[in-house]
């Protein structure tokens, strides 16, 4: 079963190694996917809306993610997910990122 989450990172810009450890969840064995968009907040008492607050505001800025990176072993390493988001912009910008785990991969091959 796929699950998701979504991360509000606030005030970014340029190129930043982001890191979310999700223990239990992700490891070395899990198909990631991560997606990013400029994003504007709107806080304050949706009670019982949806779950992301805000909006994602396709804008101009090139917000994107790469190098995505799942990790873990158990007993050795936390489980997580780095990668590099990129925010290209002359400011800085609030931005979404989406973690996707899906179902382990199957095969490890080298060619």
């Amino acid at each position: 079963m796929a699950r998701s989450l979504r991360i509000l990172y606030r005030g970014q810009q340029g190129t930043i190694r982001k890191n979310w450890n999700w223990d239990g969840v992700i490891d070395l064995d899990s198909a990631v996917i991560v997606t990013a968009a400029e994003f504007t907040p709107q806080f304050g008492g949706l009670g019982g809306g949806p779950k992301t607050l805000g909006r994602p505001l396709l804008g101009a800025a090139n917000v994107y993610v790469t190098n995505i990176g799942p990790h873990g072993v158990a007993g050795a390493e936390a489980g997580g997910v780095e990668f590099l988001l990129h925010v290209d912009w002359g400011s800085p910008l609030d931005v979404v990122v989406t973690i996707s785990v899906l179902e382990d991969i199957e095969v490890f091959e080298q060619a």
